[in-house]
């Protein structure tokens, strides 16, 4: 029977990972070099110019200025000799516009393409470094980056790039097809329009194409693409048609000007402080030219939105984007892509990032009680049979995975409403860390004896025999899960970052290797419990121990109660849940020592309930008396001039090059917990503050934040802690998860 279940059980395992690598492979491999990457030094019209040559793998793109939905554009950066190059930028090549999946816009490049740089005179000999960034996708994001360190000499590169040549001819045909600057066309009439009806700041830009029909209209390209412009947020071109074949377009535009710093409102009276001059990439539908227009506007229109949409609503929208495969792609291409599939896919590695990130878990501070008390339940069963072992942990095992599933099921689900989450995003919800600080500090009473209740280190209910515990161990690794996420470890921020900018089939693949991770100790022993003999024998001590897990649970409680004081605005609601966790510990007191009638355990229990309920409606919102985060407020008091983190705030350190060190935290962040104090909060690292005159910036996503989440994930981050570092050449530096001062001092330098 032994080796029957021990079968059953790994070919279940083989079974699961089969089918995700099975999934995986339906959804297409990864090539290994998804963008090729070149430079090179040309003359055109008496002038020299550097161009930056890319390759896209066959339908992989790449991200314009202006991205769309989502994504980033391609960034390059240069030195020459070792200091900062700031070279003139020409305009880019025109833009494709594709529609991924999940219904999201995006403007980018497919193929061949390159982005030319006008290299002054004086620029002629030295070590020139080539540093371009760049994220690309197709049904994954992947984010890529290359260093090209050649020699100028005499205004060319010595060096080449001998897997990506572009001759002069072809850059000569490419710098000739970027767009040119023109006037904007008589014809083409745009109308700036406040949105009367939205309930938020909205705006319209509404323009007429006259003389032109629906087959005029190029595909797979907007007649207008906006270049980035704050605060105006352009969401997606609208074509419509009349009974005349005559198109009309309109424009819904956001007004992020709520969001900046200081705040721009949209203005009541229709006239704004300053003129804002927007930029469009115009394609002519009579010509097929690309060229860029532009126009001023000084105020917007307070009634003309009304006229308008009563006036769409009698024509009729058509789209323009070409939902057939790419056409075009060569015998090549087709071998190369045929090739890539052939290659050992990235994917393979990012699991075994989350499996080994997973199993880092197992002894992270947040964790250890839980799985302090499943050792414990170990030892209680370990003069049991090897099958009943196996069981015990198979069980556990089981709530883990059954905990990531969910846990994965609700990431999908918030993403599908356009949410951004990140790594521990549950215990942003004071009612959620509520429950389990009741959860926690119910067993602890258990522990310590106040009742008898099904766990891994307790065998009754009540005062009945319970003949096993597998419902208990099952709830451990329900309880395990829950409490690592406070927690990150090495190789779980690279798996997760990769799993949270992918498509569904690569989250849950990520989460449920994370699961396997943390739950395969104690498959491992399971299997082979001689691995645990080291362990002492059950007896009298047992009691002991119990009294001494139950204090760490009594201190995780602690920890919760602080986690949900920072969620909650009112401090009523904190002394709410204090004579809730009161009431639950007299409870359980009067039933052990007074009395067992249910009829005394109803007042508490109703009393109980009443005041969780009242502690939790109340609106969500961290404050402090300075209307500051509530952590910067304490930060301050270590004697540290702390800021709020904003991207404004960014920004300026950037163009001012002051160095800069960003702390991106939370409450219920562990890990944070302890690089603070191994750290942050150490008088090292405030004598390197005084000495380097450091700013420092400090983004608190105790609570759910769109603006600091956008961010990080923008920034190779799905969750806290995250550390960054600006240096005196305005450079970004991300530390990642785990900061020690030597690589803080080094980042600044």
């Amino acid at each position: 029977m032994w080796d029957r279940l021990k079968i059953i059980v790994v070919f279940a395992l083989l079974g699961c990972l089969g089918q995700t690598w099975a999934n995986y492979s339906e959804e297409e491999s990864i090539p290994q070099t998804p963008v090729e990457f070149s430079a090179k030094v040309f003359t055109h019209n008496d002038a020299k110019f550097l161009a930056l040559n890319y390759k896209n793998f066959p339908h992989w793109h790449t991200y314009w200025k202006n991205p769309g939905d989502a994504g980033l554009p391609i960034k390059a950066n240069f030195k020459l000799d070792s200091k900062d190059l700031n070279l003139e930028e020409l305009e880019w090549p025109a833009p494709k516009r594709f529609i991924e999946k999940g219904d999201i816009l995006a403007f980018g490049y497919e193929g061949d393409y390159s982005l030319f740089f006008k290299l002054p005179e004086n620029v002629k000999n030295g070590a020139l470094e080539i540093h371009s960034t760049w994220l690309v996708c197709k049904h994954i994001c992947i984010p890529g980056e290359k260093k090209l360190n050649w020699n100028l000499n005499d205004g060319l590169l010595k060096e080449k790039n001998d897997k990506l040549v572009v001759d002069d001819s072809e850059l000569t045909r490419r710098i000739e097809a970027l767009p040119k600057i023109k006037d904007m066309p008589a014809d083409l009439d745009l109308v700036l329009a406040k949105d009367n009806k939205s309930t938020s700041p909205m705006l319209h830009l509404f323009y007429t194409l006259n003389d032109v029909a629906q087959q005029d209209i190029v595909k797979n390209i907007n007649v207008l693409t906006p270049f980035p412009q704050e605060p105006f947020a352009f969401k997606r071109e609208k074509l419509f048609k009349d009974k005349k074949n005559n198109v009309y377009a309109r424009y819904n535009i956001e007004w992020d000007g709520e969001y900046m710093d200081p705040e721009v409102p949209l203005p009541s009276d229709g006239k704004f402080t300053s003129p804002y001059k927007l930029r469009f990439l115009y394609t002519d539908p009579k010509t097929k030219e690309v060229s860029v227009v532009e126009k001023i506007f000084t105020s917007i229109s307070l009634d003309q939105a009304d006229k308008l949409d009563s006036f769409f609503a009698l024509v009729t929208e058509f789209s323009t984007q070409d939902t057939t495969p790419s056409a075009g792609t060569s015998a090549l291409d087709q071998n190369q892509e045929q090739s890539a599939k052939t290659e050992v896919p990235s994917f393979i590695y990012y699991l075994l990032f989350a499996f080994i990130g997973g199993f880092i878990l197992n002894f992270m501070p947040c964790v250890l009680p839980v799985i302090s008390l499943k050792l414990f339940g170990l030892i209680k069963h370990s003069n049991e049979s090897r099958l009943s072992i196996l069981k015990h942990n198979v069980f556990y095992s089981l709530g883990v995975l059954f905990s990531f599933f969910v846990l994965v099921m609700a990431v999908l689900g918030l993403k599908a409403a356009g949410t951004s989450v990140g790594w521990g995003f549950q215990l942003q919800s004071p009612t959620f860390v509520a429950l389990m600080l009741i959860v926690i500090f119910t067993m602890a009473l258990n522990l310590f004896g106040l009742f008898e209740f099904k766990t891994p280190g307790g065998s009754k209910l009540g005062n009945v025999e319970i003949r096993n515990t597998f419902t208990g161990d099952f709830l451990s690794g329900v309880l395990a899960t829950i409490l690592s996420t406070p927690c990150s470890a090495p190789f779980l921020g690279t798996a997760l970052t990769f799993a949270f900018t992918s498509g569904p089939i690569y989250i849950i693949s990520i989460f449920m290797m994370i699961g396997l991770g943390l739950a395969f100790p104690f498959l491992l022993t399971g299997f082979f419990p001689s691995l645990i003999s080291f362990l002492p024998r059950p007896g009298a001590w047992m009691e002991h121990l119990k009294k001494f897990l139950g204090l760490t649970l009594i201190l995780t409680s602690v920890w919760l109660l602080d986690v949900f004081a920072a969620l909650v605005d009112s401090s009523f609601s904190v002394i709410k849940m204090n004579t809730a966790l009161a009431l639950i510990f007299f409870m359980f007191y009067m039933w052990k020592n007074m009395s067992k009638k249910k009829a005394y355990q109803i007042p508490f229990i109703a009393a109980t309930i009443a005041l969780l309920v009242s502690a939790l409606v109340v609106e969500n919102k961290i404050e402090s008396v300075e209307g500051q985060s509530a952590i910067v407020t304490e930060k301050r008091t270590s004697g540290l001039d702390w800021q709020e983190w904003s991207q404004a705030k960014m920004t300026s350190h950037q163009e001012s090059k002051e160095l800069t060190f960003v702390d991106f935290t939370a409450k219920w962040c562990f890990t944070c917990k302890v690089n603070e104090k191994l750290v942050i909060d150490t008088q090292g690292f405030r004598d390197l503050v005084a000495k380097k005159n450091v700013k420092l910036l400090l983004a608190d996503w105790t609570r759910r934040d769109e603006k600091i989440g956008s961010w990080l994930k923008a920034n190779g981050m799905v969750g806290v802690p995250a550390y960054f570092v600006i240096n005196s050449k305005g450079e970004l530096i991300n530390l990642g998860e785990t900061i020690t001062l030597k690589e803080i001092d080094q980042a600044l330098n």
